[in-house]
């Protein structure tokens, strides 16, 4: 299997908006008050993706081998934010990789695409979040040039004091 990585076109959604939906799910399986799961989320994901594919500032790929899509990547140039103390940068929203095509390459291969395309379109900076109990996936973005900055912490109502 030699895997390539390009950009999705729009008869990718379905089989990406089936792995969106599956990352959708390991989230909510690890912190259901954190990460909701939305009715219907593959074809939410797919209406959600086939808007990026038109908007110039998000990308979104997928890494195939023989025909099958293996992972996909999406990202998205954003502007200053305030609220963050973030100026303009890229922003990794997704990754995901097939379980059988993990530790193979492809998760590489796609953040590597990703960010030389948010880098091309002027991001002096890239953003992205993980879970904290994720780290192969840690892993994973510190070999691609990643480092921790921040670390999101959530109280749920009612939480003990």
């Amino acid at each position: 299997m030699s895997p390539h990585v390009r950009l999705a076109r729009s008869e990718d959604l379905e089989p990406t908006a089936r792995l969106a939906g599956e990352l959708v799910r390991m989230h909510h399986a690890v912190d259901p008050d954190r990460f909701f799961l939305p009715n219907q989320v593959e074809s939410g994901y797919a209406w959600w993706f086939e808007r990026e594919l038109a908007r110039k500032e998000a990308r979104l790929f997928v890494a195939e081998a023989e025909g099958r899509i293996l992972g996909y990547a999406y990202g998205t140039l954003e502007e200053r934010d305030w609220n963050l103390l973030l100026d303009s940068h890229g922003a990794v929203h997704d990754i995901f990789v097939v379980e059988d095509a993990r530790k193979t390459g492809v998760g590489e291969l796609l953040v590597n695409a990703l960010v030389s395309e948010l880098e091309a379109m002027g991001a002096a900076r890239i953003l992205l979040g993980t879970m904290v109990s994720n780290t192969p996936a840690q892993r994973l973005f510190a070999r691609c040039g990643f480092r921790p900055t921040m670390l999101e912490m959530t109280r749920s109502r009612g939480a003990a004091l």
